[in-house]
């Protein structure tokens, strides 16, 4: 069954307009308190949200909708989403609910639902909600709202589970927080302060409207400007629900996912923690993630496995690999020893530790990624045949592939939102990175583009 609501990333969409209108929002939380009493005959759901304006009435509505089936619910009030995932893992909640919509703009909101193990709900189990919640829809019932009070202990439980993971001081270190107006706000230099940083926030003054506006995982030249100007040791910029984390080294460098990556492997890997099939070393990965990571990593005996883009993707794979490092070139990285997650503050403790260990700092510990010249050429399309059954798209794939003969590589895909190909060609020679992306993506527009 395809589901309608339910995306990659739990339901999405403009505040107000379906699927995050009042009759949607009040049915899904109804929908999700029948599943919990299934659980639990006295069932409790966290519920937190981000800086949207949006947020505390989309809050509201779920959990109205939530005691119309005989739930109740928490409200952790501005949490991150990683937060939300280790509070519902950790207490006894029957499941735990993000209204928040990641790196896009005020004006779009979303509802993430994670089950009590701390991972999203598995496909099935969206299918069902998302079949009840349209047919509580076809009732036509009025939607309720409560007027929620945030439970204080709840965020301050996550910070201390994030610090408890970090067994060190960090006197003497300048830290620059970029928050993204968003969702770690206040969490994000609490945290760095607490442990002993000298931290200066930026983007750290939600209005309701302004988180991620160029600032944030997105947009770093702020960022960078005050890594620079404070000499900091290190910079983080975190999106909207603080599941990512980009980094900023001191001379400026934009250091990603790809890098953090590389980074904690190879520390895990020295100290003969780094788990894979097999009992090899290995992480997983991305399709984008640059041919450069998998190649410096293959030189010190780990692997890399590539899923379709998508955390969610990745941690399946780390699952059902046995893997415990995974994550996306745009700073989504999951360390499955501490958290079910992507979490920008873990991520960038877990960076800061090996770090430390190392004696190095953040331009040194990335010297080794080179990556391979890439671009990313979008070509709008009428439709979606599957590009690899078109003879002109065929014969350029095998053209590149045969020229690149394993020392680069290409990537045909279609947008998932879009009507658009995406073609992304990555070589050592940027030269050859334009020829075959230009190529295929001539193909591709001489063939089905609009």
């Amino acid at each position: 069954m395809a589901r309608v609501l339910f995306g990659t990333d739990g339901i999405r969409g403009v505040a107000g307009q379906a699927p995050l209108d009042p009759a949607t929002v009040y049915c899904a939380g109804i929908a999700l308190g029948k599943l919990a009493r299934l659980r639990s005959p006295h069932p409790e759901v966290i519920i937190g949200m981000d800086t949207r304006e949006s947020g505390p009435w989309i809050a509201g509505h779920v959990a109205a909708g939530l005691a119309k089936a005989g739930a109740s619910a928490r409200f952790a009030g501005l949490i991150t989403t990683p937060g939300v995932a280790y509070l519902t893992r950790t207490n006894s909640f029957v499941a735990g609910v993000m209204i928040s919509a990641s790196h896009n703009p005020y004006q779009d909101n979303g509802i993430k639902i994670f089950d009590h193990s701390g991972y999203k709900l598995a496909d099935q189990v969206e299918e069902e909600l998302e079949s009840e919640i349209f047919s509580l829809l076809r009732m036509s019932l009025t939607p309720e709202s409560f007027s929620l009070a945030e439970d204080p202990g709840l965020d301050e439980s996550y910070l201390r589970f994030l610090i408890s993971t970090f067994p060190r001081r960090l006197e003497g270190w300048k830290i620059v927080v970029d928050c993204a107006n968003g969702a770690a706000s206040h969490l994000g230099p609490a945290l760095f302060r607490r442990l002993g940083a000298e931290v200066t926030g930026v983007a750290c003054s939600p209005d309701g409207r302004n988180i991620n506006l160029n600032c944030g995982a997105l947009h770093i030249d702020s960022l960078r400007e005050a890594v620079l100007l404070s000499q900091a040791r290190l910079g983080v910029a975190l999106d909207g629900d603080a599941d990512r984390a980009i980094l900023v080294s001191p001379s400026g460098k934009i250091v990603d996912g790809d890098a953090i990556l590389l980074i904690s492997a190879r520390r895990l890997a020295s100290r003969g923690s780094l788990s894979g099939p097999h009992g090899k070393p290995a992480v997983v990965a991305t399709v984008m993630s640059n041919l450069g990571l998998e190649k410096a990593l293959a030189r010190h005996g780990i692997s890399m496995l590539r899923t379709a883009v998508g955390d969610r993707y990745v941690l399946e794979e780390m699952l059902r690999q046995g893997i415990d490092l995974g994550g996306e070139q745009s700073g989504h990285v999951i360390y499955h020893q501490y958290a079910t997650a992507g979490d920008g503050l873990l991520t960038t403790l877990r960076v800061i530790e090996a770090l430390m260990e190392s004696g190095s700092n953040l331009d040194e510990a990335t010297q080794e990624l080179v990556p391979y010249p890439q671009r990313l050429r979008n070509v709008r399309v009428r439709t979606k045949p599957p590009l690899e059954d078109i003879p002109e798209v065929r014969q350029a794939l095998q053209r590149a592939e045969a020229e690149l003969d394993g020392n680069g590589r290409v990537l045909l895909r279609y947008s998932g939102t879009e009507l658009l190909a995406r073609v992304m060609v990555e070589a050592p020679d940027q030269s050859l990175v334009d020829l075959y992306s230009s190529q295929i993506a001539a193909a591709i527009q001489e063939t089905i583009g609009a």
